[in-house]
C-alpha cells in the first residue's frame, strides 16, 4: 500500500438508491456499475468527497452516502493514485459487508454539482 499520511477512520461510498436497495436485504453491497466495470469499489475520503460528487454525480437526486470504517475493510482496501495523482481508497474485497457501515444518509447533487454534505462527514 502506498504511504498514506494517516489512515482515516471513515471513507465514503456514494451509491444510487436503486443500486443500494438490494443490499438492505442481503447485508452486502455489490457497488455501482462503474465498480463492477473497474473491478474494485470506488471510495473517497472526506476531503475528496465534494469533488467526487461534483464530477460524477452532478444533477442526481436520491443518492445514498455510506460512511465506512476503514478498519473493517482489511487488506482489500488499497490506496491508489487517481485524479491528479491523489491517492484514493479502492476496495478489492468483493461486496461490501454492511456491518462496516458506520452510518448512511441520503444526499442530492444539483445541476451545478453542489451538495450539502452531512455534518458527520469529516
Amino acid at each position: 500500500m502506498p504511504d498514506v499520511p494517516s489512515l482515516p477512520l471513515l471513507i465514503y461510498k456514494v451509491a444510487s438508491s436503486a443500486s443500494y436497495a438490494p443490499a438492505r436485504l442481503s447485508g452486502h453491497y455489490a457497488g455501482m456499475p462503474v465498480d463492477a466495470a473497474d473491478g474494485y469499489m470506488h471510495f473517497s475520503t472526506a476531503a475528496q468527497l465534494a469533488g467526487t460528487l461534483r464530477r460524477h454525480f452532478r444533477d442526481e437526486a436520491d443518492l445514498v452516502l455510506l460512511a465506512v470504517r476503514t478498519a473493517d475493510l482489511g487488506p482489500g482496501l488499497v490506496w491508489e493514485p487517481s485524479r491528479g495523482g491523489e491517492l484514493f481508497p479502492h476496495y478489492y474485497g468483493g461486496p461490501l459487508d454492511l456491518r462496516a457501515v458506520a452510518w448512511e444518509e441520503t444526499v442530492s447533487v444539483d445541476a451545478a454539482g453542489e451538495c450539502s454534505l452531512p455534518e458527520a462527514v469529516r
